[in-house]
């Protein structure tokens, strides 16, 4: 599987039109990019996966990191690369990172992700992934692991255009569908759902290392 794969990965017309929309517009909103392969293996492996191991997730980095129920409720578990599917996501990654820094100049230095659970009622109020000028995470991506949802199952995700835009643009959480947009500029939110709603976010960081201080991916 793993070999089917890498095949895919050469294929950069996907790549292409993630990099053209952000080029564009700042986003890329695509059902057809994430390899079949590579959706079905994260739909399974996530299916296996011991609630055990989930943790509930926080806001803020390092010292400043707070679990926050007002504002957010999802579970998460960070993928690590230790399993076989879990190698093929971040084998992906890295090509969409490599091809984006080669298409757009974005210096990408890291990715991090993770799977996120949402229980029925669970949400995540509006936010930004990074502050303007923080230099942190430029792009946030999020993938959706749902079979068989339909719109009367709720837990959207909705992009906000601005501080001011109160509609948004409003994505069904719909297995294989891809999210890419830029963290600082748009503010967002994941809308409660009436089933168990699961995905992976992740992020595209620079370095920011300075002084001789790592600056680590969490």
């Amino acid at each position: 599987m793993l070999a089917a794969i890498s095949e895919r990965l050469s294929d950069v017309v996907g790549f292409e039109r993630i990099a053209e929309d952000i080029y564009v517009r700042g986003y890329s909103i695509l059902t057809d990019v994430l390899p079949v392969e590579l959706a079905e293996s994260l739909y399974t492996h996530n299916q296996s996966m011991s609630q055990a191991i989930f943790e509930k997730a926080g806001i803020g980095r390092s010292d400043e990191h707070q679990q926050n129920q007002s504002i957010r409720r999802d579970e998460i578990c960070w993928i690590d690369g230790y399993t076989p599917t879990g190698q093929m996501w971040l084998s992906f990654c890295a090509e969409l990172q490599k091809y984006l820094n080669r298409r757009l100049l974005l210096g990408l230095h890291s990715f991090e992700s993770h799977f996120a659970h949402y229980k029925p009622g669970m949400f995540y109020k509006r936010h930004y992934d990074a502050f303007k000028g923080s230099t942190n995470r430029i792009l946030s991506l999020v993938t959706y692991l749902n079979k068989n949802w339909h719109e009367s199952d709720g837990g959207h995700l909705v992009l906000y255009q601005n501080d001011e835009d109160t509609t948004g643009i409003k994505v069904l959480p719909t297995h294989g569908t891809l999210v890419v947009f830029l963290s600082e500029i748009f503010p967002h939110e994941v809308l409660p759902a009436n089933r168990d709603r699961y995905s992976i976010a992740g992020w595209f960081r620079v370095n920011g290392t300075h002084g001789g201080v790592i600056d680590p991916p969490r």
